[in-house]
């Protein structure tokens, strides 16, 4: 249950920096850090 809560919050994280990202290489380190949101819930 907690897995899906975290997946779900990140989800919606990951989608507000991806709706914020202006140019190609603000939309590389959204990614970037999204990716690395994954990888810490992935750990925990």
């Amino acid at each position: 249950m907690t897995r899906l809560i975290a997946l779900t919050l990140l989800t919606l994280f990951s989608v507000s920096l991806l709706a914020g990202c202006n140019t190609m290489r603000g939309a590389g380190e959204d990614i970037q850090q999204g990716g690395q949101a994954i990888e810490e819930a992935a750990e925990s």
